[in-house]
């Protein structure tokens, strides 16, 4: 009896790799513009929309915003993000994907022209597994929890704390609503991650969103003298 080895292919390599490619291709796209480019990432339900929604009002006079909208379907947040004063935004339905991968993101920009633009956020489909593997060629990554999911998160997920530029932590006027434990969480954060900032806000009333929205122009200043 002849006996065979395993062969094994690795898939998820090869599809990595070859994603990383293209999201350094699209980085250098938003870099030669000078546009701040944020991977926003979350739960369902954390808040993603809403601080975009937040961050247009605030910065509306003083940055020029354009948005990429992940979903499995729909348009619903697209919509909100125009009617709301974003300079354009384009849908991309993943059709069941849960994430969003670079080449998606690169024929996105075939339907915008990036001179228009000095912030590009693209909100990436609600979950903190998946995304986390595939860059977009973002300059920043930013996780987005509210306080109604728990102060356990950074425990449970992570890997998306670890490769995290920015946290926002969302609905902060809930906080003495739902048992969340602040100082579990912050410790848990600082143990993965001990320099992402950490803004506590509240898309409902506004708090905290000036200190974010400063924050955010601050590291646009930094792509701009880097062209």
């Amino acid at each position: 009896m002849s006996v065979h080895s395993v062969k094994i292919v690795n898939i998820l390599e090869g599809l990595l790799a070859g994603n990383d490619q293209a999201a350094e291709r699209n980085k250098q796209r938003f870099s030669e513009a000078g546009v701040l480019t944020i991977n926003i990432m979350s739960s369902p339900g954390a808040g993603k929309t809403s601080l975009i929604l937040r961050t247009l009002a605030a910065i509306r006079d003083r940055a020029r915003v354009g948005v990429i909208e992940g979903d499995i379907a729909g348009s619903i947040d697209t919509e909100k993000v125009i009617a709301a004063g974003a300079r354009d935004a384009v849908q991309i339905n993943t059709g069941g994907n849960c994430h969003l991968e670079a080449n998606m993101v690169d024929r996105a920009l075939d339907n915008l022209d990036l001179s228009d633009f000095d912030i590009m956020f693209v909100e990436n489909v609600g979950n903190l597994v998946c995304p986390t593997h595939w860059a977009l060629g973002e300059h920043l990554r930013l996780c987005v929890l509210s306080t109604a999911e728990g102060h356990d998160k950074p425990v449970k997920y992570p890997q998306m704390f670890v490769t995290s530029d920015a946290i926002v932590l969302n609905k902060i006027d809930l906080i003495e609503l739902v048992d969340f434990e602040r100082d579990f969480f912050y410790d848990s954060v600082r143990a993965l991650n001990p320099d992402a900032p950490i803004f506590e806000i509240s898309c409902r009333t506004g708090e905290g969103i000036p200190a974010w929205a400063d924050w955010l122009l601050e590291q646009r200043k930094g792509v701009v003298s880097s062209r």
